[in-house]
């Protein structure tokens, strides 16, 4: 029924969702070529955008995931049926999406075999589902903790989880200092080593982190008034989004032409989900949707149909954006570009989903 939904997060699933596809508009302008790699940028303008559009959009997944924990835990049904539905709406769509991408872009049999162990390369952004199953099959195990857990102590947790996003600087920081570690390509920390990757802080890194704070909005956040709520997230999203911005776009310096895909890996390193700016940003982002409590015919008719559709339109979403991004990037400035294809590509995975959930019985194994 209408009174039981948590509107705030429909409108929240729909802006995020849109930032989703924002972001992958962007990559286009800097990814791509006969093998992995990323292009010459044209300019400092064009990174400049990327950058903005980073900055305003990259908290995107992590929203989701708050979103999830938000309205699932702790688990309010047996692990059984909690995994049931779980696998219905999560598992069954993903396989067929994952299916479709690779019969479409895929290489022959090679693509296939690869999906073997794990989302296909064909369709890149599916890493976000593997990733939330995981989350899913922690929280029957984390339930009992979570019932009874009181503010202190999840604070506790969640200010060690904030130590782990600095890992991705101090990788870096070790690079800058030391040089190559002594074994293989990448800085290990606290325990971890090629025979081990599983160190110190492994289990509370990561987007287990969003799923506490998730937890600690719905449990213990004080409800702040719009006004209040900006005062907060204003100063807390532009720290965020400098610490994310400012290593992002002066990156493109040292790599100012075609570079090895790898270098991506390196140039994103501000921009990684789990890193300090990116918490900052989606801290803010949530408390300001908090706020949100537009119910009514827009939010019935419009954002909640469209909100229960988001994670299909999430799946199916590439289809749209890649020849969308082809057709406009040419003719548009760089920043004309994103918006549009962004744009383009939400309206149509929109009416898609929208129509396939439409589907008898199918719809639900299509779009979740």
């Amino acid at each position: 029924m209408q009174k039981e939904r948590v509107v705030f997060l429909d409108y929240l699933r729909v802006v995020a969702c849109f930032m989703v596809m924002a972001i992958h508009s962007c990559e286009p302008f800097y990814l791509g070529g006969e093998a992995p790699n990323i292009t010459s940028i044209a300019s400092r303008w064009d990174m400049l955008w990327i950058t903005v559009t980073e900055c305003l959009c990259r908290a995107c997944v992590p929203l989701f995931v708050m979103t999830s924990a938000y309205l699932l835990f702790p688990l309010s049904k047996p692990t059984g049926a909690f995994f049931k539905r779980r696998f219905s709406r999560i598992v069954v769509p993903f396989a067929i999406w994952a299916v479709a991408y690779v019969a479409w872009f895929g290489n022959g049999p090679a693509s296939w075999g690869k999906m073997l162990f794990n989302f296909p390369d064909e369709g890149g952004h599916l890493w976000f589902v593997p990733m939330l199953i995981g989350l899913y099959i922690l929280m029957p195990l984390l339930s009992p903790w979570a019932e009874k857990v009181e503010a202190r102590e999840l604070k506790g947790w969640i200010l060690v989880w904030l130590v782990t996003t600095s890992f991705p600087f101090l990788r870096g920081l070790w690079g800058c200092l030391f040089g190559e570690p002594p074994f293989g390509a990448v800085p290990y920390l606290w325990g971890e080593c090629p025979w081990n990757a599983f160190g110190a802080f492994h289990y509370v890194s990561g987007f287990i982190g969003y799923m506490l704070l998730g937890l600690w909005f719905r449990k213990f956040a004080p409800c702040l008034n719009c006004l209040r709520a900006l005062g907060v997230a204003a100063p807390v999203w532009l720290v965020g989004a400098a610490v994310m911005g400012l290593p992002l776009f002066f990156f493109v310096r040292a790599f100012p032409f075609s570079a090895p895909y790898s270098v991506a890996v390196v140039m994103e390193t501000s921009i990684e989900y789990s890193s300090i700016g990116v918490v900052l940003t989606t801290f803010a982002a949530f408390l300001v949707f908090r706020t949100f409590d537009f119910g009514g015919w827009f939010h019935r008719k419009v954002v909640q149909p469209i909100s229960e559709a988001s994670f299909g339109m999430y799946l199916l979403h590439m289809f749209i954006l890649m020849p969308m991004s082809e057709l406009l990037r040419p003719h548009l400035p760089t920043p004309l570009a994103i918006l549009a294809t962004a744009a383009v590509t939400f309206t149509c995975s929109a009416l898609a989903a929208l129509l396939l959930r439409r589907i008898p019985i199918l719809g639900k194994y299509l779009c979740g």
